[in-house]
């Protein structure tokens, strides 16, 4: 899952969100000893649910349509569509209004813990603020968008385009993954984060 995701499974607890959303510019035990105790254990559930989805079998399987042209980068693509996924599933936002709620409930908590943001997540939150990421994952656009930036992100990823137009020819087998994934994810992270 990305970032919508991460944000999700925090459950609404703002040290939990930022440790989540954080995690991966967080790199080995040292780097996570410095975090207070909740962030670290959002930065520790944002590795546990990575490793999670990466395994899914519903993952796995969608990741097939992607490997070819993008390889490991699979994984990557997965875990934005499945954030699409997540802004349009009814039984999560049962609204636009509510995913719109969410997001910004979600950048005010962030910004409560922005002294422990590490300066690559400092130097793009104000633009994923701005032009609201985690809302704009429910339209194809949006999506176009945030493949585009993982490639930049990405120093050796393929152009983007065949991974949008896989998106949209397999859309609907791609949900399906997703309505496969989503429950399993959300129980194992609860259990994650409690256990």
């Amino acid at each position: 899952m990305n970032y919508l995701g991460h944000a999700f499974l925090s459950f609404g607890d703002a040290d939990i969100l930022t440790g989540n959303m954080i995690g991966d510019h967080v790199k080995g035990r040292l780097a996570l000893e410095r975090y207070p105790e909740n962030i670290r254990k959002g930065i520790l559930l944002h590795r546990k649910i990575d490793e999670f989805a990466d395994n899914h079998p519903a993952t796995k399987r969608a990741k097939l349509w992607f490997r070819e042209a993008y390889g490991l980068y699979a994984g990557a693509i997965m875990d934005s569509l499945y954030d699409h996924f997540l802004a349009n599933d009814p039984k999560i936002f049962a609204s636009e209004k509510h995913l719109y709620n969410f997001t910004i409930d979600s950048y005010e908590k962030l910004e409560q813990n922005a002294s422990w943001f590490p300066p690559a997540f400092a130097a793009y939150f104000p633009y994923m603020k701005e032009h609201n990421w985690l809302y704009n994952y429910r339209t194809m656009q949006g999506m176009n968008r945030s493949l585009n930036g993982l490639a930049r992100r990405a120093k050796h990823m393929p152009a983007v385009d065949k991974a949008y137009e896989t998106f949209a020819g397999h859309y609907y087998q791609l949900a399906q993954c997703y309505y496969e994934f989503i429950d399993d994810v959300l129980t194992f992270a609860k259990v994650a984060l409690n256990g």
